[in-house]
């Protein structure tokens, strides 16, 4: 007879390992079911070839479109999932962004929870995860009980430069929060060098602040903890009475195996936990576990981004450039009533990824000199925030295909924010005319293949009617099911989503700790 748990949490991302590692201590069974393994420590983590021509950590998974079109989402299965291939850029969510919200294409709703319920998180997650910043010089900034564990990470000349030309032209740029673990005496790790390879790729040291690092190897240190790699979830069953769910179906090393658990918490990634539940559909729940209120899959959010390149007059031979950012316009701009957006750094480019994205229009050019034009360029990464849309959802068929349908809203603003930067260039020493869009997610020309910061299929809030999970994160119609990825985002705000993620994951840990006694 195989062990029953107390707690089985599917997923180790920012939600799933985060929580694992907030368990940990209770002295609970807990066992972490990852699909992937972990992501091989190679000299390819650091190659942008590997890493953006061939797609080496991309799943080969094939999902469709609305039109159903298949694409490759840009996904990565692994220990510590998603947050292996992030930008370790961890930003709170701002108070407003807990409210309802007026956009210029329509509402952003108020969360069931505001700000002041998750702030005291938000602080330990920034331990937990080294996040290096400054308190109080974003304009937009939330009120925190305390500063960050770290220092902001200090810019390089060429970017500490634009810093300071954005603040002489009346902007309001601050010290982006980075969640990396520098040389300093007082840490347990110190392997970052400031490489450009950060944002878009593996850490080969473990010096980038992932999920991986700082929750799911620190939690499997205690004996309560297991962790069960390339154990893919399948389906999740319930009793007779579809009140409670018994038992999880999964494939480990391709051979089908049960596991059964008291508690069972969801955190596949937005788009795969609605897939799980939906392909999880039994004579209790015809439409798919825990979708009464037919919400499971809808609201699919992943923010109106854009990568884009600028040009400095001068070279640019920065190598950590995601240190500045900007959010003067997130909640307008003068002539603009509705909510923007952030402006942020990215990972330097470099000549390799040119390559990746344009193999045909690059092919008459030699890689020096694709890295010539590198040395000049400027990369930037703006986001605008993407509304929540009933029709915007995942669907599964019988076999097990996975749509999703988008069609991008708020497209306005979008373009404001970019007209925005493009019209600071001048003044923050880029060549005026020139700022290209860059397609940072590489052979992609489908948009919803990015994937990046997807959120809000299992939406919480206090109406089962309208939501998926209670405030507390577990399904309204079972007894103990939870989901704590950023499926349960009611919106999605203007900044990257994973430190809500891992905030929200401590939160539930709470409550959790309090129900298991």
């Amino acid at each position: 007879m195989s062990k029953h748990y107390d707690v089985i949490i599917i997923g180790s991302g920012a939600g799933g390992g985060t929580l694992a590692r907030h368990l940990a201590p209770s002295g609970k069974s807990i066992l972490i079911l990852e699909r992937g393994d972990w992501l091989p420590r190679e000299a390819g983590n650091w190659d942008p070839a590997v890493v953006f021509e061939d797609n080496r950590y991309i799943t080969p998974d094939t999902w469709y479109d609305r039109e159903g079109k298949p694409f490759q989402p840009q996904v990565h299965y692994f220990v510590g999932g998603a947050t292996k291939m992030y930008g370790a850029a961890l930003y709170r969510l701002r108070e407003r962004d807990f409210q309802e919200v007026q956009h210029y294409d329509g509402i952003s709703p108020a969360w069931p929870i505001q700000y002041e319920e998750l702030e005291p998180y938000y602080g330990k997650a920034e331990a937990m995860y080294f996040v290096h910043g400054e308190r109080g010089t974003d304009p937009t900034e939330p009120p925190a009980s305390g500063p960050y564990p770290y220092p902001p990470v200090s810019s390089e000349p060429r970017i500490e430069q634009i810093f300071q030309d954005m603040k002489d032209a009346g902007y309001k740029p601050f010290p982006a929060p980075c969640a990396i673990q520098l040389n300093e005496a007082n840490m347990a790790y110190s392997n970052c060098i400031r490489c450009r390879t950060c944002d878009g790729y593996p850490c080969l040291v473990h010096a980038k602040s992932d999920a991986e690092v700082c929750a799911v190897r620190p939690a499997v240190e205690f004996d309560n903890v297991t962790l069960q790699r390339n154990a893919h979830v399948s389906k999740l069953e319930t009793d007779a009475s579809g009140k409670t769910v018994t038992t999880v179906h999964a494939e480990v090393d391709g051979e089908p195996q049960t596991f059964k658990s008291d508690i069972v918490v969801v955190s596949c990634g937005a788009a795969n936990s609605a897939k799980l539940l939906l392909m999880s559909a039994n004579d209790k729940h015809p439409n798919g576990l825990a979708n009464g209120s037919d919400q499971v899959g809808r609201n699919y959010m992943y923010h109106n981004s854009q990568a884009v390149l600028a040009f400095s007059l001068e070279p640019n031979p920065t190598f950590f450039q995601k240190t500045l950012a900007l959010n003067d316009f997130y909640f307008g701009m003068e002539g603009f009533d509705y909510p923007v957006g952030n402006i942020q750094m990215m990972g330097k480019s470099q000549g390799p990824m040119y390559r990746a994205q344009s193999p045909i229009l690059t092919a008459p050019l030699p890689m020096q000199g694709l890295q010539d034009i590198a040395m000049h360029a400027v990369d930037f990464w703006l986001t605008t925030e993407d509304l929540p849309d009933p029709d915007n959802r995942v669907t599964v068929d019988k076999q097990g295909k996975m749509t999703l349908s988008y069609t991008p809203n708020n497209q306005v603003p979008r373009q404001k924010l970019y007209d925005k930067l493009k019209s600071m260039l001048g003044s923050i020493g880029m060549h005026p005319d020139h700022l290209i869009p860059h397609h940072y997610y590489m052979k992609t020309d489908i948009p919803i293949a990015g994937c990046a910061h997807q959120a809000g299929t299992c939406r919480f809030g206090t109406d089962p009617k309208s939501s998926v999970l209670d405030t507390n994160n577990k399904a309204h119609e079972l007894d103990n099911l939870y989901v704590v990825d950023t499926s349960f985002f009611c919106s999605i705000g203007a900044v990257n989503p994973s430190l809500t993620a891992i905030a929200n994951a401590m939160r539930v840990g709470d409550h959790l700790m309090e129900r298991m006694g």
